[in-house]
């Protein structure tokens, strides 16, 4: 089993930035391709950005190219998002997820979830 934690969410501007946090415990963080997605009321969830078990690969998002970076640090079994140039359509619960072995974009793929962190962005 893998639990999931975020953090960082909260109300921003247009413009502005917020980095969150999913920190993980339970199984070998290191084994493990993270995702981010979120999911903006009446919408469905949609993936935002994926990282490898090692940090080498990145997916991300058309909408998302260029403005959000996401990393992982393995010594702290925690991954993040950085997001800048915020949009009000970025507005969302954002949530990371979990799957052992290579990096993956389908949600279907993942095995393990949070419980995601709001993010709101004004305009």
């Amino acid at each position: 089993q893998v639990q999931l934690v975020e953090s960082g969410g909260g109300l921003v501007q247009a413009g502005g930035s917020l980095r969150l946090s999913c920190a993980a415990s339970g199984r070998t963080f290191s084994y493990y391709a993270m995702g981010w997605f979120r999911q903006a009321p009446g919408k469905e969830r949609e993936f935002v950005s994926a990282i490898s078990w090692r940090g080498d690969v990145t997916y991300y998002a058309d909408s998302v190219k260029g403005r959000f970076t996401i990393s992982r640090d393995n010594a702290k079994n925690t991954m993040y998002l950085q997001m800048n140039s915020l949009k009000p359509e970025d507005t969302a619960v954002y949530v990371c997820a979990a799957v052992l072995g290579r990096v993956v974009v389908e949600e279907y793929e993942y095995d393990y979830w949070g419980q995601g962190t709001q993010v709101t962005v004004s305009s």
